[in-house]
């Protein structure tokens, strides 16, 4: 069974015991969530798909660690004119584990 679910605007594909990489949530590690915004329930056979959301599906999940994505680096310049500038920053995610789909 699967459940397509949206956190923070972004949809994901749930799996009971799978990890998903998601934007940061400002909770501690170990806490467990329950996000009820799913937006489809996928079975070998079966689907049921919300308008926008299944009525009475949630996914459980735990926070497992705070973690830091691949170091981006913008640079720009203007040619001739001497204008250069080197910003860069990293993206912080939380990786979660789905411990259980409700639906």
């Amino acid at each position: 069974m699967y459940a397509l679910v949206e956190i923070q605007g972004k949809q994901y594909k749930a799996q009971e015991g799978a990890t998903l990489k998601v934007d940061k949530i400002d909770v501690e590690a170990g806490k467990e969530l329950e996000f009820d915004t799913v937006v489809a329930l996928g079975d070998g056979e079966k689907s049921v798909f919300g308008t926008p959301y299944v009525d009475g599906a949630k996914v459980v999940v735990t926070v497992d660690e705070l973690v830091k994505g691949k170091k981006i680096k913008v640079f720009k310049f203007h040619r001739r004119k001497g204008y250069r500038r080197t910003q860069g920053h990293r993206e912080k995610y939380s990786m979660i584990t789905v411990k259980e789909i409700k639906g």
